[in-house]
């Protein structure tokens, strides 16, 4: 016998019984220009379609993805902040987890540039903003409420009328609600922030500090082999023969063996890869490795070759890149003071704490071929492409894991040492974790530019810079300049003067050169900050007075991107105030500051120096 008990149950006890039993959330909220997040809106915790930025457990606990690699930028910290602010959580209840790299569901997974945070801001804005929004309309729905009764602070919704409910209480609910368009959402005002602008500590210090963390280098994977890869000392040589025979009898040496390459510097040039059961064994058997090289069509670059061409080109006429007033005249009139000076600045090397590694598992399974890669890289989502190139496996088929890095400052853009170990695991048939000694870092790095800026300038009767003349020889492969070797009409401070002449010339070089830490501006702001301050002892001028005449009258268009002259002064005079600039000074002591505007950055600094 059965008995059925009909049961009238209002609309809003089916709610609570339903909602508040348990269960979480996951925000699928989508990026402009990607899936949409309705196909999602029925995830639950656990599962494996991870289209979100935000998941919510019953018990509260909030997991915010960081999507960007991470590199000692802060951003794994820094951008789920912004999230969290917009949502209304407590940065106690959240745990940061590194995110899948798929740009799919993620849209472009980055670092570098100095812009990751300028460019992710508003994303950011707007996957806190969504997520505030769903748990406002589950607690709204729970209550039979407006959405405008309600907030959400330190992880809680809370009516005026003094109801309030945790996300965890809300979250199986709220990942029913609709997810808000853009023009929807409402923002918090900065002067609520309760986690922007506040000292919080970075979500890995505490793995760092005690040495758990988990950088490209200390991956492991099961039944992996060590290897290293020695390339032409000239860039762009070639194996001709090696010692292969003597270096595979070597204590834990399981192979040695030439690559071919593709001939891409960027990818994966001639070389000999040397394999073994430890990073120990590969590195002492390379120290004896003997090859001979075909540097017929390498770079035949010196440095003294490239000065001396510099040399040369100084007092030429260069490309014209800016000609405003009477420069000339005021630089060769009689009556003006003029200060000439030759700036050098070499080649530099990245020199990241973490060197070159990788770890590549090239597998076939069932007739086809798989890559998995483990990499420290700023631009993980260009790996496929490159991996594929070297290894003929389908992008489809290879899967990228970000991991943190130790140091990166650009050169991590590149691929190099990503596809040698997957060219290298190809060959074996093993997993193989790549590591580069500290002189393959410097010797095969993708260098800061060097380069050379002749300059001019001429002081009145008055004291007064009324001339300025810059030459800049950078430079160039393929016709195109390298990273880095930019002069462009905008550079400081030529907008600012009314007699100037700037102008280029280029030089064609083989060496390989990227980004090195705001490419560019760090050498331009050496130039032109030391010049000023040349220009300013021979008018026999405060430093300080001397430039803020240069940088002028306020003065903006509005762009992020482009010199604010009242910002500009007020960072010279803050960092003259706080340093005591113009205080009286020990004999063999001095200051210096310089200025420069970088990446949205109005920066200055003072230097004090002493001489014995």
């Amino acid at each position: 016998m059965s008995l059925t008990v009909k049961t009238n149950v209002t609309r809003r006890q089916f709610l609570k019984a339903t909602a508040l039993s348990g269960g979480g959330l996951m925000l699928s909220l989508s990026l402009p220009g990607f899936p949409a997040a309705d196909e999602h809106m029925s995830t639950l915790i656990g599962s494996g379609d991870l289209n979100t930025f935000v998941k919510i457990d019953s018990d509260g606990v909030i997991t915010i993805y960081a999507s960007n690699p991470e590199m000692g930028q802060g951003v794994r910290t820094s951008l789920p902040m912004i999230i969290a602010e917009e949502m209304g959580a407590r940065w106690e209840d959240v745990v940061v987890e590194q995110a899948p790299v798929d740009g799919a569901r993620f849209g472009r997974q980055s670092a570098g540039g100095s812009t990751t945070i300028s460019r992710s801001l508003q994303q950011m804005r707007e996957m806190g903003a969504s997520a505030k929004a769903m748990l406002i309309g589950a607690a709204a729905q729970l209550l039979e409420k407006p959405t405008q009764e309600f907030d959400a602070t330190n992880s809680e919704v809370s009516h005026e009328s003094g109801h309030s409910f945790t996300f965890g209480q809300l979250a199986a609910l709220a990942v029913k609600q609709p997810v808000p368009s853009a023009d929807e959402l409402v923002y918090k005002d900065p002067r609520d922030y309760t986690i922007i602008g506040k000292s919080v500590s970075g979500v890995d210090n505490l793995v760092i500090a005690t040495g758990l963390a988990r950088f490209g280098i200390d991956t492991v994977v099961e039944d992996m082999l060590f290897a290293n890869y020695q390339k032409c000392p000239a860039f762009g040589g070639r194996v001709v023969s090696a010692n292969l025979d003597e270096i595979r009898k070597l204590p834990g040496i399981t192979h040695a063996f030439v690559l071919a390459g593709n001939g891409r510097v960027d990818q994966l040039m001639s070389g000999v890869a040397i394999v073994g059961t430890s990073t120990w064994h590969v590195f002492n058997a390379k120290k004896q490795l003997k090859v001979k090289w075909d540097e017929s069509g390498a770079s035949k670059d010196s440095w003294e070759g490239l000065a001396a061409q510099a040399e040369a080109a100084q007092d030429q006429s260069g490309f014209n890149i800016v000609n405003k007033g009477w420069a000339k005249r005021a630089l060769t009139s009689r009556r003006n003071k003029v200060v000439e000076a030759f700036y050098t600045y070499p080649f530099v090397a990245h020199a990241t704490m973490e060197p070159m590694n990788c770890t590549v598992d090239f597998r076939r399974m069932e007739g086809v071929s798989e890559v998995e890669v483990w990499a420290p890289s700023q631009a993980p989502q260009d790996i496929p492409e490159a991996v594929s190139s070297v290894t003929g496996v389908a992008k489809d088929r290879i899967t990228i894991h970000q991991t943190r890095m130790g140091g990166a400052f650009g050169r991590r853009f590149i691929s190099d040492f990503v596809c040698e170990a997957a060219a290298i695991s190809k060959e074996v048939g093993k997993p193989i974790k790549l590591t580069w000694t500290r002189e393959d870092d410097m010797q095969f790095d993708f260098y800061r530019v060097g380069g050379f800026q002749k300059l001019k300038g001429a002081i009145d009767q008055k004291d007064k810079l009324v001339a300025w003349d810059q030459h800049f020889i950078g430079m160039r492969q393929n016709g195109h300049p390298v990273t880095g070797a930019w002069f462009q009409p905008g550079e400081f401070p030529l907008p600012q003067l009314k007699n100037v002449r700037a102008s280029q010339t280029m030089i064609d070089i083989g060496t390989p050169c990227g980004a090195w830490r705001a490419p560019g501006a760090n050498t331009h702001a050496f130039v032109v900050q030391s010049f000023i301050h040349e220009l300013a002892t021979v008018a026999n001028r405060d430093h300080v007075e001397f430039l803020l005449e240069i940088i002028g009258e306020p003065n903006w268009n509005g762009k992020a991107w482009s010199l604010n002259t009242s910002r500009a002064a007020d960072v010279v005079k803050l960092a003259a105030e706080k340093s005591g600039w113009g205080r009286a000074l020990p004999k063999g002591y001095g200051l210096g500051l310089a200025f420069h505007f970088s990446h949205e950055g109005h920066i200055a600094e003072v230097a004090e120096v002493s001489v014995d």
